[in-house]
Formats: C-alpha cells, sequence, structure tokens
C-alpha cells in the first residue's frame, strides 16, 4: 500500500533492531496502536513504526498477545511497566 511504501521511504531501518544497535532493513509497516486497527477511518493514519519480519513476527505479535513487552533492560529486568515481573518487584520495595 502507499502508506506502507512511504513508512518504509521515510524509515527503511527496523526500529526496534536500532535501539539495540543493529542496522537491519525494515519490511513491515507495524501499527503502533493496535486499536488503530479496529476501524477503517484510523487503519491507515497510524501511527506506525517501521519493522523487520522477526521483530515484528516474533516480537511485536507476541506483546500485542499478551499486552506487554518481553524486552529485557540492562540491568535484567523487563523494561515494560506493564510486565508482571515488574508489579512484582515494586511490591517489594
Amino acid at each position: 500500500s502507499r502508506v506502507r511504501d512511504a513508512q518504509l521511504a521515510a524509515k527503511p531501518v527496523c526500529e526496534w533492531c536500532f535501539k539495540r544497535g543493529i542496522i537491519t532493513k525494515a519490511t513491515v509497516c507495524h501499527h503502533v496502536d493496535k486499536a488503530s486497527k479496529e476501524s477503517p477511518a484510523t487503519f491507515y493514519a497510524g501511527p506506525f513504526e517501521s519493522l523487520c519480519a522477526p521483530c515484528h513476527d516474533r516480537d511485536a505479535q507476541s506483546e500485542e498477545r499478551m499486552g506487554y513487552s518481553t524486552e529485557i533492560g540492562a540491568d535484567g529486568w523487563p523494561v515494560d511497566e506493564r510486565h508482571p515481573a515488574n508489579s512484582q518487584r515494586c511490591a517489594k520495595s
């Protein structure tokens, strides 16, 4: 689609790989907000991010299904505050 082509032309590198210091060609135009996929009026409005197929198929779909990211930070803890380990961690503090 034109939206996908425009997104990948504007940001041709996978945004999630780039955050980890890896340069990977993006091939997927991912809806950042899954609610934007629910309505034809918002489907093509975004917001979007450019991802490679492995990040989209593995990480983004998993996050969408579970409701939180499983990304681990440099301190060894999940970076997403919605991750169950972080709620347990905050309760112990």
